[in-house]
């Protein structure tokens, strides 16, 4: 059954249709608030950030959500969890500070922020899911404790995932830092004939697994926690996992998290993705490449799947723009995603979470 996403693109020649407004119409023509009832505590679920990245959410399009959940009657609050990899998000004080400074202040967006898996990332609920390879997910406390729920998401390229959209916000943006260490199964390797021993990827590991020695890096399977830091941020691709045997399984264990998070919200749950800077890398990393493709517009749905289904259509329509990370696929119609990382299968996302339930690929777009 299709589902139906409602899209605003970026053009404005008044107050009328400025991308705020845009916002709040959307909210609106979607039908959001229908899930919100009066009185709840809405978690208004987004990502704000690592230190030195620029693309997250613009503030101020997230307080024009605020204001329509208060319009509902609502008690809106920004909420995040807390980051598996050494960074200025692994805990709820730097966590709060790195909000704060960039822009998500009471006093610009209008509500409190929780950090919703607490100060340590302990403050989890296991949620039963009969999934392929989930059965308890561990899910953050104040999140499974909301009334409702709006997903804000930054659509962008991923560098195991292929794109981030609503369901990996879902399923990893709302596990603790034990549920994203069992996402993150995967154990990634070094092959020493790329290998720099540039050391970046010894100082990115949080928990010590890479040593650099003789000018090459090695990794202990048996510390590393897989949460693929290190491929990250190395220059010369030489840091793997295998991709064969692992890839699909880490791509179902984020959509059977997703599944977890909205399985007891799934008429009290929102969905909003900006396609604004689609940079190549998710928020996490600490700096901002320039964008793959022009800034698209903004899109709204009940549906998580089919809202990034038709995320990745439009992101794929677009020509490529010079000088990005794009190394192929820059013709209008071919897979920008495939196109920076051939080894990634973001449809297998999609279609895993048709699959099990989570929503539907097949949508009707509706421009505002």
């Amino acid at each position: 059954m299709s589902s139906s996403v409602f899209f605003a693109d970026i053009r404005s020649r008044d107050e009328h249709s400025s991308l705020v407004s845009k916002v709040r119409d959307l909210f609106t023509v979607a039908n959001l608030p229908a899930g919100i009832s009066k009185g709840d505590r809405t978690a208004v679920k987004l990502h704000f950030g690592e230190l030195g990245n620029d693309s997250y959410i613009n503030p101020v399009f997230v307080r024009a959500v605020v204001d329509k959940v208060r319009e509902a009657g609502a008690m809106p609050f920004l909420t995040d969890t807390n980051t598996l990899y050494l960074g200025s998000r692994g805990n709820a004080v730097d966590h709060l500070e790195t909000a704060i400074a960039h822009g998500f202040a009471y006093a610009v967006v209008g509500a409190p922020i929780i950090i919703a898996d607490g100060l340590r990332g302990q403050n989890s609920v296991r949620i039963s899911f009969s999934g392929r390879n989930i059965k308890n997910a561990m899910i953050a406390g104040d999140i499974a404790a909301a009334d409702s729920l709006v997903v804000l998401s930054h659509f962008k390229g991923h560098e195991v995932a292929g794109f981030g959209g609503a369901i990996k916000n879902l399923g990893m943006g709302c596990a603790t830092p034990a549920g994203k260490r069992e996402q993150h199964a995967a154990r990634p390797f070094s092959r020493m004939e790329l290998c720099t021993g540039c050391c970046r990827c010894e100082s990115a590991c949080p928990a010590g697994a890479v040593r650099v020695t003789e000018a090459k890096a090695s990794i202990d399977k048996a510390s590393c926690i897989g949460c693929f830091e290190c491929m990250t941020v190395c220059p010369s691709r030489a840091i793997e996992i295998d991709w064969e045997t692992e890839i699909e399984p880490f791509l179902e264990r984020i959509v059977e998290y997703a599944c977890a998070v909205v399985d007891k919200k799934k008429k009290k749950a929102g969905f909003m993705n900006f396609l604004l800077r689609i940079t190549p890398d998710c928020d996490c990393v600490p700096w901002s490449d320039t964008a793959i493709v022009p800034d698209i517009g903004i899109l709204a749905s009940d549906d998580p799947v089919a809202l990034d289904a038709a995320s990745f259509d439009l992101v794929n329509q677009q020509p490529g723009l010079p000088g990005s990370f794009l190394e192929s696929g820059s013709r209008p119609g071919e897979d920008k995603f495939s196109g920076m990382r051939a080894w990634t299968r973001s449809d297998y996302q999609l279609r895993y979470a048709e699959e099990i339930g989570l929503g539907s690929r097949s949508y009707h777009l509706v421009t505002l």
